[in-house]
């Protein structure tokens, strides 16, 4: 089954319930910087795998000590509700480094 794409206005008011996410390029994105490499490598890698357990992986993309998740359902051509389950998973994994940063 396929999830479906949201339109502009779900997006816009989902968005609005997180936490530094906006919308770019088609995808739902967030930047976050850490205190240093090893603590973007860590919360890469708990991201991973809170991905393989949702079976949805999103984009990312490391520079020194900042991370930035990109999240699209490729298979659906646009932003889906999987989408914003595994935002709101990044959320809290990105709050249990920064205590709510």
């Amino acid at each position: 089954m396929v999830a479906e794409v949201m339109g502009a206005s779900e997006i816009g008011q989902r968005l609005s319930e997180l936490d530094g996410w906006v919308l770019a390029n088609g995808a739902i994105t967030r930047t976050v910087e850490m205190r240093g490499f090893p603590d973007a490598i860590t919360l890469v890698d708990r991201v991973a795998v809170v991905a393989e357990e949702l079976d949805h992986h999103p984009d990312m993309d490391i520079r020194w000590r900042t991370v930035t998740f990109s999240c699209v359902t490729h298979s659906a051509g646009g932003v889906t509700a999987r989408d914003f389950r595994l935002a709101t998973r990044i959320d809290e994994i990105i709050k249990g480094f920064t205590g709510g940063n």
